[in-house]
This record gives structure tokens, sequence and C-alpha cells, in this order.
């Protein structure tokens, strides 16, 4: 099963503010707990999957103070944590443009599948803004390079550009975008769910190990699959097969 997470305000081009940050975390709260949902797939409505913080929102980050503003920004960063601590895959569908924290909420899933047309960036720098905790995504799925470049340039990609130097999964032509979509997740729901969640939870897991303690926390996790159900008759089923 597919949970859908539909980002819905098309009128701002589904601009994040506080509310639908923690609509977004409710959501993902509910993914969790629901017991049947294999995938989390993560859209906007309209042409633009998110261009950023909402304007009335950056009026606030303007007029408030550092207190305040610490605790917005906590807001935005437990979201972070809970998408790497989820423990379903959590795919991003990208239409239109994918800016600054939308940028970031979308490098925060595990798959990021673009339309040709989608466009990727971080232009904070442009009104003297560090986007910090995007900071700590970005790092793990770039180089340092290609990470300063697009954090001090404000520079925006296009979607074949994105793909190129790994900053998402696939491009596919705007026309057929929804159908690519719905093949992946449907194709993805279907692996073996205990499988899949454990791979996720090594993945992460492993950020800052040292080769040694990458390979023991691997192994302990190896042990861990081999003794479930699913591991079992997927062996069962492939000795049968040859």
């Amino acid at each position: 099963m597919i949970f859908p997470i539909v980002l819905n305000r098309p009128e701002k081009r589904n601009a994040l503010d506080r509310d639908s940050i923690l609509r977004i975390r409710a959501l993902l709260a509910e993914a969790r707990q629901d017991g049947v949902s294999r995938v989390v797939l993560i859209s906007g409505e309209g042409p633009d999957f998110c261009s950023g913080a909402d304007l009335g929102e950056l009026r606030r980050i303007r007029d408030a103070g550092a207190l305040d503003n610490l605790h917005d920004a906590r807001i935005l960063g437990e979201m972070f944590q809970e998408m790497r601590r989820h423990p379903l895959p959590i795919v991003a569908a990208v239409r239109g443009r994918a800016l600054a924290g939308g940028c970031g909420l979308a490098t925060a899933c595990d798959v990021v599948l673009a339309s040709a047309t989608a466009r990727f960036g971080y232009p904070e720098v442009n009104i003297g803004f560090v986007p910090a905790m995007v900071t700590a995504i970005l790092r793990r799925n770039l180089g340092e390079k290609q990470a300063f470049d697009l954090l001090t340039t404000g520079r925006i990609l296009r979607a074949e550009e994105a793909l190129a130097i790994g900053l998402i999964n696939a491009v596919y032509p705007d026309s057929e975008f929804d159908d690519h979509v719905r093949q992946y997740t449907e194709a993805l729901a279907a692996r073996p769910p205990g499988a899949v969640q454990l791979t996720k939870r090594l993945l992460y897991h492993l950020d800052g190990m040292g080769f040694d303690a990458a390979i023991d926390s691997g192994a302990q996790m190896n042990a861990i699959a081999r003794t479930s159900a699913e591991c079992r008759q997927g062996i069962d089923r492939f000795l049968n097969k040859e």
C-alpha cells in the first residue's frame, strides 16, 4: 500500500509554513502506525512540488527573536530527522520547482523521482540566509565541492543535471511521469517489507561510523535478516526455482 502525502497549497506553490510542516509530521506518524503501508509518497498539488518557505513565514522569521527562530528551526529539523528514522521508504515525486526548503524536503526523502521539466536548487544565499539543516542532508547526498557550489551560488538545476550529480534518482518525461511514479512505488512496495526497512535502518545508521564499526553493524543486521520468516520464505522460493 502506498501512503500519499500531498502538499496542497497550489495557490502558494506549496510553500512550507509551520502548519504544513506539522501536517507532514502528523501524516508520517500515521504512516508509521497504520500497519499496512509499505511506501510513503510525497508529491505536490499543482504545477510545483514546493517553492520553499511561505512569504508569511519569511516575514515572521525577519521579525522574530533568536529563541522563536530556534523553535521554528527545530520544528523543521525534527521533520527531517523523522523522515530519516522512518521505517518506511519515502519517495518524492517532483514536478515543477523544488526550491530552498522544498528542495530540502525532496532530498530528505530516500528516493527522488523527477519530471523532465522539474527544477532543483537552494537559492537561500541570495537573501543572505544559510540552509543549515539542509546542508546535513546535502552533504550526505553529494561530494563537498558539489554541495558547496549549490549552496553558495544558489543556482537552479535542471532535472537532468540534478540526476547527473546524484541529487535525484530518476527523470521521466512529463507526459509519462505519473505512470512511472506509480510503477516505481508499486514495485518498491512489493519488495519484502522487513528487508527494505532493515536496509534503510542500516544505511543511515552507518553515518559517521568507521569501517570496522560499519562492518560489525552490518554483520549484526545480516544476522537479524537471516532469521526472519520473510528471508527464510524467500530462500525457499529461490531454492525451489533452482
